[in-house]
């Protein structure tokens, strides 16, 4: 393995000049191209900047943006991605917490970033792109970059209060991009298909696997995943065999009735992360596109992006809820009880991860960092750090595990524990239920089910009643035209706490 990506690149822009690395609706650009826009971003920093600093990204979805990335690390600093979409005051606080003395910005962001309270230098992007290559500082620069530098830090989403931003170093990227390409076999001749916005962790697969092995990503225009016969459309022209999408993003075409009228005739392999995927929207996939390698992934961004994975073999079962698999290679996986004890086969515990794609921390907040960050309670030996996820799960007997939620969505009520992830998987097993999101009022003692569909709230007490405990029976139900989410593809609960009365 390399020490860094920056020789990852050198690797793959000699191997594949003129060969595409990234390309969007309006432009494109080579590998030999991208790797001089890198060199002049990073020649430009060179000048402004000192080793290991952060460098704050304000640019959108299109191919210059990584190029804005691999120049931040060219220069031996750390790139740290803001979506310019976002409203002026979680901005701020993003920005606050960075510190950033530069951020660069491209033309269609620039006003809205001379709007907000940063106290660096703005430059406008684009105009740094033709910066004459110095060789000799930048190989200066490369020498200090080694693989525990920080590569980027990535702002986790939907938290209130201060932002926490997950700093990671070059080490841990590589770890986690080689044991994805492995699990999905990813070649020189594949081309990813990009959904995740740039600034998101999911990213990084579209952005590395290229750098990495030489293949191809597409950048897809964002208002197509509204519009599922121009997505597939835009998949067949762009001959795209890869794809690494949010549970959402792969099951808006289902829900929407795209394979009525059309397929993905180039994809060879879709793995998607981020929630529980339906199992009747999965199936809808496999049987339109079955010589598909289907993989199910599990991991927090605290972990490099995903830990677990899972084949999908079989087609989806009615109410089975995919397990999330092995550990990565390089990856460890404990179960740990409450008191810090191995949680034992067969019994629920929360997923710790250890390994090297553990991140280096939250940046700027050592506190939460020791909190969250820890030595592994079963080595006595040697450093041995882990990161307690807050997630549940429960390790089968053929060595897969199995998701069981999250600690925090654990309730009380009325005197029972209640997973609200369950609550939310029988609300879905319901006809006229197609999404559904379950939240706890704990002042009021009140259970709430917000859903999407043509079921009515009688309807759906109703089918609670007839199989489930009483005090699993949402009292308040409230229907949606759509669950709000985050760019993540997540559901944005602290949006859904609003409807609380």
């Amino acid at each position: 393995m390399e020490n860094s990506v920056i020789a990852r690149l050198d690797r793959t822009a000699a191997a594949y000049p003129e060969k595409i690395i990234f390309k969007d609706s309006a432009s494109s650009l080579t590998f030999s191209e991208f790797d001089r826009l890198t060199r002049s971003v990073g020649s430009f920093l060179c000048e402004r900047t000192c080793p290991e600093a952060p460098v704050a990204v304000m640019s959108g979805r299109h191919c210059l943006t990584p190029a804005y990335f691999l120049g931040i690390a060219r220069a031996g600093c750390f790139y740290a991605p803001v979506d310019g979409d976002m409203p002026a005051d979680r901005l701020n606080k993003t920005l606050a917490v960075v510190n950033a003395p530069i951020m660069l910005v491209d033309n269609a962001h620039l006003e809205k970033a001379r709007s907000l309270d940063f106290g660096g230098e703005i430059i406008a992007a684009e105009d740094i792109l033709d910066t004459p290559i110095d060789e000799n500082k930048l190989r200066e620069r490369e020498k200090l970059i080694n693989a525990m530098s920080p590569l980027y830090v990535i702002f986790t989403s939907g938290s209130t209060g201060t932002p926490k931003g997950v700093i990671t170093s070059h080490l841990s990227l590589m770890t986690y991009i080689d044991s994805v390409a492995k699990a999905l076999g990813i070649t020189d001749g594949d081309i990813l298909g990009n959904q995740s916005p740039l600034d998101y962790i999911a990213a990084i697969r579209d952005i590395y696997l290229p750098i990495s092995f030489g293949a191809s990503t597409y950048i897809i225009p964002k208002n197509e995943f509204a519009m599922p016969t121009a997505l597939f459309e835009t998949l067949n022209r762009e001959k795209i065999t890869a794809l690494c999408w949010s549970v959402a993003g792969v099951e808006l075409p289902a829900k929407l009735n795209a394979f009525d009228t059309g397929k993905p005739e180039y994809l060879k392999k879709l793995c998607f992360s981020g929630s529980v995927i339906s199992p009747k929207y999965l199936r809808v996939w496999q049987e339109a596109l079955p010589d598909v390698l289907y993989v199910n992934q599990y991991g927090p961004t605290e972990a490099t992006a995903s830990c677990t994975y899972y084949v999908v073999e079989d087609k989806a079962g009615e109410d089975e809820a995919l397990p999330i698999g092995k550990p990565y290679a390089n990856y460890k996986i404990l179960l740990l009880n409450e008191d810090d004890t191995e949680t034992k086969r067969g019994e629920i515990g929360q997923i710790c991860v250890g390994g090297p794609a553990v991140t280096l921390g939250y940046y700027g907040n050592a506190e939460l960092t020791a909190k969250s960050f820890v030595q592994n309670p079963l080595n006595h030996g040697y450093r041995d750090i882990i990161y307690k996820t807050g997630d549940l799960g429960r390790l089968r007997d053929d060595g897969n595990l199995e998701f069981h939620g999250r600690m925090d969505r654990q309730i009380k009520h009325l005197g029972h524990r209640i997973e609200l992830g369950e609550i939310e998987e029988f609300a879905e097993s319901i006809d006229g239920v197609e999404n559904s999101c379950a939240l706890y009022q704990k002042e009021r003692e009140l259970l709430y089910l917000f859903y999407v569909g043509e079921a009515t709230p009688k309807e759906i007490t109703l089918s609670f009643r007839a199989k489930m405990p009483a005090f699993m029976v949402p009292r308040k139900q409230i229907k949606l035209e759509e669950l709000p989410v985050l760019p993540n593809g997540k559901t944005d609960m602290q949006t859904l706490k609003g409807y609380f009365k």
